[in-house]
């Protein structure tokens, strides 16, 4: 017992350092615990991926090849180490031969999409500037027709990975994101995405998977980083600050829409059993002893183009894939085109809400459902879109839809998830 009141008196004579040792052992101790939860992760991932590479394989059977396009600079430059740690060794457990490729500077998977050779999956592993360059590389191809078909996986490792949220559970453990995605592409289940396609005059297309946007929302957005300094406000005080240099802050353009066209019946997920040898040869007779009749080609309609002239703080052009899953009768894109009548304080609540939601939209905002469309900007302070994240400098553009252009790999538990949304 003395030696106890000893100690405690001891603790209370200096109590600055007792509480010093205190605050690092307990930090010490929750990172401790931290990396020992995430090697349980990375542990129980990998025996996962051991029941794929145990399955037995015909010896004429090839290995599955996969092209990684990996980015380092990613995510403040962890995205190799995190590569390397958490989602290679699942794919080499899982018997996969993986080509890895990485990226030197910005554009270049533009390029290297250019140089890609037939494989069987095709691997992402960056933010969604990574994933809107390879996308637009590979859809610029003059044979995009059969490297479309190719399924592709998103690895998560940037800054901004909106696209996860539409293909796996959403979650704050790193580890755990990066694993359950490379899992995902491992078990082989894809949903369709739509593509849209971005064409102006001057340079070639661009194609984005999430969304276009312009105006005064993306604006602040892109100048909050500048006020890191104020912490939790720094969002507020972007919008406020703007307000301050320029009000209201209302943009001009003219649209021209084409309505929404009927979606196509789903494709067969197995493809239909051939028939027999017998029933075969007797519709080849068939067809050659009385020929079907050739129907006269149908001329298209022409094209029945909406003109409308806005005036709104920010126009978004998104498709649907935040739900991939949703069971639809027409194909669209969805223009949202937010009012201009709001006041100071309503424009500051609602960019803090944009930051963190970039698609959500607000209570008043005219929202346009349409299968293309011509966008006409002013010819001077047009300012620059937002294409998936990645700035582009803002001009005359025609957005189309290619609807389910993509397949991606998802997870089952978020495609269940989605479903039920429905």
């Amino acid at each position: 017992m003395g030696r106890v009141v000893k100690v405690l008196r001891t603790l209370r004579t200096h109590w600055k350092k007792s509480t010093l040792a205190a605050c690092v052992l307990s930090y010490g101790g929750r990172w401790l615990y931290g990396k020992h939860c995430e090697n349980v992760l990375r542990r129980e991932a990998c025996q996962e991926a051991r029941e794929f590479g145990r399955n037995l394989i015909g010896p004429q059977v090839p290995l599955k090849k996969a092209t990684v396009i990996l980015n380092p600079a990613a995510s403040h430059g962890k995205a190799n180490s995190l590569f390397e740690k958490n989602a290679a060794p699942i794919l080499h457990l899982a018997g996969v031969e993986v080509n890895i490729i990485k990226t030197d500077y910005e554009g270049q998977a533009k390029k290297l999409m250019d140089l890609m050779e037939h494989t069987d999956m095709l691997i992402v592993a960056g933010g969604d500037g990574t994933l809107q360059e390879v996308i637009t590389g590979l859809l610029r191809r003059t044979d995009e027709e059969s490297f479309s078909k190719t399924p592709i996986g998103f690895i998560p490792l940037g800054s901004h990975n909106t696209l996860s949220e539409s293909l796996h559970l959403s979650t704050d453990n790193k580890v755990r994101c990066i694993t359950s995605a490379t899992l995902a592409i491992l078990k082989g289940e894809t949903v369709p995405l739509d593509v849209l396609q971005i064409k102006s005059e001057k340079d070639q297309p661009v194609f984005a998977l999430l969304s276009l946007r312009w105006g005064s929302f993306r604006d602040v957005a892109a100048s909050i980083s500048k006020y890191w300094y104020l912490g939790p406000l720094k969002t507020r005080a972007a919008h406020w600050f703007s307000t301050l240099k320029n009000w209201p802050q209302t943009r001009h353009a003219s649209l021209s829409c084409l309505p929404p066209v009927p979606r196509p019946p789903d494709l067969p997920a197995e493809k239909p059993t051939r028939p027999n040898l017998l029933y075969r040869i007797y519709r080849r007779l068939q067809n050659y002893w009385n020929p079907p009749v050739e129907e006269p080609p149908v001329e298209p309609e022409p094209e029945q183009w909406e003109d409308r002239q806005i005036s709104t703080l920010e126009l978004t052009i998104s498709t649907q894939n935040r739900n991939p899953v949703k069971k639809r009768t027409d194909d669209f894109m969805v223009l949202s085109v937010e009012p201009d009548t709001l006041s100071v304080g309503q424009f500051i609540t609602e960019g803090t809400k944009k930051a963190e939601k970039q698609l959500e939209c607000t209570e008043n905002a005219l929202q346009l459902e349409a299968s293309a469309c011509h966008v006409t900007l002013p010819q001077e302070g047009a300012g620059f879109y937002d294409i998936d994240n990645e700035a582009f400098e803002a001009m005359p553009v025609e957005v189309r839809l290619l609807p389910r252009k993509l397949r991606f790999f998802c997870s089952a538990e978020r495609r269940e998830e989605l479903a039920q949304v429905n």
